[in-house]
């Protein structure tokens, strides 16, 4: 339903419109009207409109749209030349009035420079749990009656069983489980919850987090957007505004550059723009690639963290996924929720009680102890989690080195009392990402760790991290992404020398003063 008007002709305007509102009540949308109009100030005061020529810009102030329509109201005798300078005026006047309020000290008085009111409209911190109470939350069927609750029903909440043996993947309450379990006990208390991205409804969306809500919930509840990232955020930011709750997704980090504008410019600041007056219920999530190259496996979490006005989580376990998510999807606040697709499969390693099943939240910001150690502090956000898992193991057994683990879980707003208590307690620590090692999250917070920490620190802190490239295919994933062996080898050469310890890869400072010089 597209078409072109003359931006010119307020009647062509104004039909166009009742037109295409109708098909939009109707629920025949969407629509689009290509108005055609003209700019005839410059686009700035510095603009001296040098792009156009002077006779360009007369014929079109000759055919400007308000002298021409008032001409056209006169000579067909329904409005007179005194009723349209009465119009005028009032408008004027209107006009002036509210700049003169504007610029009173007293009406309209400014916040001090030193005033540190921006940081206390920014997040608004609130738990709502119906965004509209005047509506009951719509649902195809009790949950208990749902395939998939009945199916996670039986899976085990933690991933060993009480001899200690792994309980089979298959039977595992996983990451997407946790995820699912967050969403849907918010789907059956919130009325206005709605999701929406890329093949989110027929098949349970692109990792099967979804899978079982089609059955649950009517269509405009849960559905399938089109491919385009840009519509998928604006439509959420859109209708956050109007008072909803909702959480879209990106299927790739990748895609974010085409949702530039809408998450860096509308989903983040409109909270601060209105002076805390609106509020932004929104959760974004966003699945971080492997295995598929250089356009679908980048880890940008350092670009969402940059971002003022953003809260920015990274949850790697089944425990945290559902309390963080639980979390986001009760406050206010615009949520960047980030996915590990290498975790989605994941079972409960860390929690020995298993994911409860009754609803818990994890306040966003707080990093978590994975493991206690003594020697060295190993810092994760992300499934690094699981490298270091893996390479603390070896420490301890072939080196005697007690490694601790820190998991971040989030990184804004991020709590750093237990990162400088493990600091303080070690003294070295090293830090762990997916993410191209330049320009990382992670050198944040090694950072922060060298200020808060200076005079507890062994050594510098050690940042490890993907290579500075393209991401290769998944053949050749090994040598983009931190193995084992680079933690090691980054520990001995810049932390802490691991006797016995054979170098296999070269993480050394003068290594990586020659990748800095070539770019690499």
């Amino acid at each position: 339903h597209a078409e072109r008007i003359n931006g010119y002709n307020p009647l062509a305007i104004i039909d166009a419109i009742k037109r295409k509102k109708k098909i939009l009540s109707d629920g025949l949308g969407p629509v689009l009207l290509d108005t055609v109009t003209y700019r005839v100030s410059g686009h700035s005061p510095s603009d001296a409109s040098s792009y156009r020529s002077k006779e360009e810009i007369d014929s079109w102030i000759a055919a400007d749209a308000i002298p021409a329509f008032r001409k056209r109201m006169v000579d067909g005798k329904t409005l007179s030349d005194k009723e349209a300078d009465a119009l005028k005026s009032t408008a004027e006047s209107t006009v002036f009035e509210m700049f003169k309020r504007g610029i009173d000290m007293e009406i309209s008085p400014r916040i001090p420079v030193t005033s540190e009111f921006i940081s206390t409209v920014m997040f608004s911190n609130k738990r709502i749990e119906n965004c509209d109470e005047s509506r009951k939350p719509e649902l195809n069927h009790p949950l208990s009656e749902n395939p998939r609750v009945k199916q996670i029903a039986d899976k085990a909440r933690y991933a060993f069983d009480a001899a200690g043996n792994a309980v089979p993947k298959m039977k595992q309450y996983c990451v997407r489980d946790g995820l699912f379990e967050s969403i849907m006990y918010r789907y059956e208390r919130d009325a206005t919850l709605t999701a929406f991205g890329e093949e989110n409804r027929d098949w349970g969306g692109a990792f099967a987090v979804y899978r079982g809500m089609t059955e649950a919930l009517p269509y405009h509840r849960l559905f399938n957007s089109p491919i385009s990232e840009a519509a998928i955020v604006g439509a959420a930011v859109g209708y956050a505004l109007e008072g909803g709750r909702a959480i879209c997704e990106l299927m790739y980090c990748d895609f974010l550059g085409r949702a530039g504008d809408e998450v860096f410019n509308q989903l983040s600041k409109w909270q601060s723009m209105s002076g805390g007056i609106l509020r932004m219920p929104v959760v974004l999530r966003i699945s971080v690639g492997a295995k598929y190259g250089a356009q679908h496996s980048q880890d940008w979490t350092a670009m969402v963290s940059h971002i003022p006005g953003l809260k920015v989580v990274y949850p790697v376990t089944p425990y945290d996924a559902k309390g963080l998510m639980n979390s986001a999807l009760a406050g206010t606040d615009p949520v960047i929720f980030l996915e590990s697709q290498k975790c989605y499969e994941t079972g409960e390693l860390f929690e020995k009680n298993g994911v409860p099943t009754d609803y818990y939240e994890i306040p966003i910001g707080e990093p978590s102890i994975k493991k206690s150690g003594k020697d060295i502090t190993i810092v994760t956000l992300g499934p690094t989690l699981y490298t270091s898992l893996a390479s603390a193991k070896v420490l301890e057994e072939k080196y005697g080195v007690s490694a601790e683990l820190v998991d971040l879980r989030c990184a804004n707003p991020l709590n750093y009392t237990k990162v400088i208590e493990s600091v303080k307690k070690t003294g070295k620590v090293v830090l762990l990402t997916d993410a191209a090692e330049r320009g990382s999250y992670m050198h944040t917070v090694a950072s922060r760790i060298s200020e808060y920490c200076f005079d507890y620190l062994d050594s510098a802190p050690a940042v490890v991290g993907s290579r500075n490239w393209i991401t290769p295919a998944a053949e050749l994933e090994a040598a983009y992404f931190p193995q084992i062996s680079w933690l090691l080898d980054a520990i001995h050469e810049r932390v802490l020398p691991l006797k016995g310890h054979t170098v296999t890869t070269n993480q050394s400072i003068q290594e990586l003063s020659k990748r800095d010089k070539e770019g690499v």
